[in-house]
């Protein structure tokens, strides 16, 4: 099991996020591109600089959709569904469901009938702070791209 703290850059023109281990060593950080039509969130291993994924909002559809990319290759798609009184999310990647309180950044990723993924806020922090909770070292990366891709959606609502 693995343990990702993603923490907001408060003074930043884009959304910048730093993402530290368990140990608290940087390990990935994560960058807006500030100059697009649509949220293009890049996410880059902070030991080599290499761009590992890339976010990028689908433009001209009636509810917000995002597209997930790993190392080049389109992997899926988060989709804002029509609802009244919470917001929803379909994901379609890797065969993940979520399920909780996606506003109060308090929810688990599924795969079958297993958690693999929980994701939380930590409150009363300087920014805005999530802790992935990972099950597998190998959905380490899949992870950090739905709760970045997550965090474009529901951004993208309040703008």
């Amino acid at each position: 099991m693995s343990q990702l703290l993603i923490k907001q850059k408060v003074f930043s023109w884009t959304d910048t996020y730093d993402v530290y281990d368990a140990s608290g060593r940087p390990k990935y950080f994560v960058k807006a591109d500030l100059f697009t039509l649509g949220h293009r969130i890049r996410v880059y291993d902070k030991a080599t600089g290499q761009e590992i994924g890339l976010i990028q909002e689908k433009l001209f559809r009636i509810l917000k959709e995002f597209e997930i990319s790993i190392n080049g290759v389109p992997q899926g798609i988060i989709k804002k569904e029509w609802s009244i009184f919470r917001p929803k999310y379909n994901i379609d990647f890797r065969g993940w469901r979520l399920e909780g309180d996606f506003m109060q950044w308090n929810y688990s990723i599924y795969e079958q009938s297993r958690c693999v993924v929980h994701i939380s806020k930590k409150l009363f922090n300087w920014g805005d702070t999530y802790v992935l909770d990972i099950e597998n070292d190998m959905y380490e990366i899949p992870a950090l791209m739905t709760a970045i891709a997550m965090d474009a959606a529901q951004c993208s609502e309040e703008r």
